[in-house]
C-alpha cells in the first residue's frame, strides 16, 4: 500500500486553483473503470466539488515521476482515493479507487483499513 507525506502546497492548490484541467489517454481513461469500477466523471468530481483532502506526495513505493494523492467524495457520495501527477498544469490521474473505511481509535486518532473484497458505493 502506498505511503504519503503531507505537503502544504497541495492543500493550498486544491483550495485556490480556479479550475481543474485533466490529461486523459487510452491508458488512464479505461484502467480505473476496469480495475476499480471508477469512471472518469467520478474522478473529475473529486476535484470539482472542492472537498478533497490531500494525502500528499507518495513516498513509498518510490516512483520516477512525482505522485500526489487526494481523498474526496463524488456527487453521489462515494469516497475515492485518487493518485495523480501534474503535467503542464493538468491533472493526470494514475489510479482511482474506493477509499478504504476509516476506523476511529482511542485517543482521537484514526486508521484507514486496507480494503479486502468488494467495495460498496
Amino acid at each position: 500500500m502506498a505511503q504519503w507525506a503531507f505537503i502544504e502546497w497541495l492543500l493550498l492548490w486544491l483550495l485556490e486553483v480556479e479550475s481543474f484541467a485533466f490529461e486523459w489517454d487510452s491508458g488512464n481513461s479505461s484502467k480505473n473503470a476496469q480495475k476499480h469500477k471508477v469512471v472518469i466523471r467520478e474522478i473529475e468530481e473529486v476535484f470539482a466539488l472542492r472537498t478533497a483532502m490531500p494525502l500528499g506526495r507518495q513516498v513509498f513505493p518510490e516512483m520516477d515521476e512525482e505522485r500526489l494523492g487526494v481523498v474526496g467524495p463524488t456527487r453521489d457520495g462515494r469516497l475515492l482515493m485518487v493518485a495523480f501527477t501534474l503535467r503542464k498544469r493538468k491533472i493526470r490521474p494514475i489510479s482511482a479507487r474506493p477509499a478504504p473505511p476509516i476506523t476511529p481509535l482511542s485517543g482521537g486518532t484514526w486508521t484507514r483499513s486496507r480494503a479486502t473484497g468488494t467495495h460498496g458505493g
